[in-house]
């Protein structure tokens, strides 16, 4: 398992905290899959940019298809542009491959529905992992889960991250998941206003 996969996991994880947004959720999850390769030494970072590595591509097939996506060309790919551009639609990506190893199933719903059911997790050892490193504050994997804004916020009792590769990845996500909280606080005020106007012409 990777650090993206249990992150999916403990944003899923009933009772977890807060509803996870799945714009926060991809973009940290393309995050987590940057930590994963680095971790693969399937890329290294100079400066803020990606530079893919010469080790064999990892064995998950997601990771493997993040490794192969990497930009191979200097100047390289930013981590912010690669969150941006990887992270898009990222969360259902990885929820399907969860749920075509049997690892997510759908909930039944009673009575007469054509709709499917909610996505649960199943008893299995990748969710028992994922838990026992958030219960056990494992550094990485907790500041993931506070960028995303399902922990709340970050306080001083937040584990450090010392690496300093891994740190600069996590204040991208950071720094990415606050753009977007600012895109649709700007969209929520122009819809706003939008329907005020409408009211107006209308009435």
């Amino acid at each position: 398992m990777t650090t993206t996969r249990d992150l999916l996991i403990v944003a899923m994880e009933a009772g977890s905290g807060a509803p996870v947004e799945q714009g926060d959720l991809s973009l940290a999850l393309a995050g987590a899959e940057v930590i994963d390769l680095l971790s693969a030494r399937a890329v290294t970072l100079d400066g803020d940019r990606l530079v893919p590595g010469h080790q064999r591509e990892p064995a998950d097939q997601l990771l493997g298809g993040a490794a192969a996506s990497l930009v191979r060309e200097a100047p390289y790919e930013t981590v912010g542009d690669w969150l941006w551009r990887r992270g898009r639609g990222l969360s259902a990506a990885y929820q399907a491959a969860l749920e075509a190893e049997g690892q997510l199933v759908r909930q039944p719903r009673r009575g007469i529905s054509f709709r499917a059911g909610q996505l649960v997790l199943v008893d299995s050892p990748a969710r028992s992992r994922a838990a026992n490193r958030l219960a056990a504050d494992e550094p990485v994997l907790v500041s993931l889960v506070e960028a995303m804004g399902g922990r709340g916020e970050r306080t001083e009792d937040s584990p450090d991250v010392t690496d300093d590769a891994v740190a600069a990845v996590l204040a991208a996500v950071n720094a990415a998941v606050v753009e977007l909280a600012s895109v649709r606080q700007r969209k929520a005020v122009e819809n706003a206003a939008f329907d005020n106007i409408w009211r107006g012409a209308a009435g």
